[in-house]
């Protein structure tokens, strides 16, 4: 089955008591027991759900994985990945991530006795280096958030496989319309779904994909016993966002190379991070793991916080706003909004500075949001 095949039936046949071509919301807490010890395979929605197993299904599938787990949050997802290790186990993860996972690593699971090593996300030797005796997992963003640099996965995955430890990839700025790092060498792939799977900026999840079984059995005692589960409306407002993801996804790319390529002539832009353009550090690498170069796009303000202000000021179609992969087009101050949990002497050592600009394009005209741009940088 092919992929945009997948992304309108993957986990979503029929229902078979009334043959609704959409899978129903199961607005349920519990279910009813035939007898002592015999249920018809669900027992109460913590548990399982039919409406979240169908996205579990479709994720699995879509990833090229063997299994699917959702989450309330991705902050959710990423919480059980770190509760399979154990006090003085290690985490070797790339130096440029999402504000939140750092804020996770930091402020969470440093005080439970996770050792925790930063290598460069754009050097697979680094990472290598970094591991130590008691390394059990290693932890890569790609394309990165939000400097959009891009990590080698299949490298990544043989230095996790001699390492016998666990690789994860957050492939959230990718989708798996763009790559899927199971097949590159990854064990875990984790997304937040709230962005361009639900695509619609109206539903908050996360999302597992995984491809062994014991790893699987981990992860789904912790999806129970914790209990941050998506409830059945949320689950299926992400599988109607996923039915469009392949339509969106090239639609937020054309708007990408336009944004980029404009950006990366204008005067008042000293740096534009976007891995299809060619001089990009990474574009090689992503040319040859992805099979496009996604929606997202940072750049670097000439003169810092004072032009930042007035160009979010005057913005009028891009909205300044958290978040990202919706149809509408947003953007974002990483130094006080997304990444503001990393502390700001770190964040300058990441090339996170006040000068960095975010940017989601939607899926309006490029040519509305190139003059909406224009304005604002004039």
């Amino acid at each position: 089955m092919k992929f945009e095949t997948k992304l309108i039936h993957a986990g979503q046949e029929a229902d078979k008591q009334t043959g609704s071509v959409n899978v129903p919301v199961y607005q349920t807490a519990t279910y009813k027991q035939d007898a002592i010890g015999r249920d018809r395979g669900w027992e109460y929605s913590r548990t399982g759900n039919p409406t979240r197993k169908a996205l579990e299904d479709c994720i699995a599938a879509l990833e090229s994985a063997k299994y699917g787990l959702a989450f309330a949050s991705g902050l959710a997802a990423e919480t059980a990945v770190l509760n399979l290790l154990k006090k003085g186990d290690h985490v070797v993860a790339g130096d440029d991530m999402y504000g939140g996972t750092y804020r996770l690593f930091e402020k969470v699971f440093r005080k439970w006795g996770l050792e925790i090593s930063y290598a460069d996300s754009r050097n697979p030797a680094s990472f290598k280096k970094a591991l130590r005796r008691n390394t059990r997992l290693i932890w890569a963003e790609t394309p990165t958030n939000p400097l959009l640099n891009i990590t080698d996965i299949a490298a990544l995955g043989e230095i996790a496989k001699k390492a016998k430890a666990i690789l994860i990839v957050d492939n959230t700025f990718a989708t798996p319309y763009f790559q899927r790092p199971i097949e590159l060498g990854a064990d875990i792939v984790v997304h937040s779904s709230t962005k361009y799977l639900g695509g619609h900026s109206d539903v908050i999840g996360g999302l597992l994909a995984v491809a062994d079984a014991e790893l699987y059995e981990g992860l789904k005692f912790y999806q129970n016993a914790a209990g941050a589960v998506p409830g059945p409306w949320d689950a299926w407002l992400t599988l109607r966002g996923i039915k469009t993801l392949a339509a969106r996804m090239k639609a937020h790319e054309i708007n990408a190379f336009e944004i980029a390529a404009f950006l990366a002539g204008h005067p008042a832009v000293s740096k534009v991070y976007y891995p299809g353009l060619t001089t990009h550090p990474g574009h090689r690498l992503a040319d040859r793991q992805m099979s496009g170069f996604g929606g997202m796009v940072s750049f670097e303000l000439k003169g810092g916080k004072g032009p930042a202000e007035e160009f979010f000021k005057k913005l009028k179609i891009f909205t300044l706003a958290e978040s990202l992969g919706g149809v509408e087009s947003l953007a974002c101050y990483p130094a006080t909004m997304t990444h503001a949990s990393i502390p700001e002497k770190e964040r300058v050592k990441r090339a996170i500075t006040a000068a960095l600009v975010r940017l989601s394009p939607g899926i309006e005209n490029s040519d509305d949001l190139i003059k909406d741009l224009e304005r604002a940088l004039k």
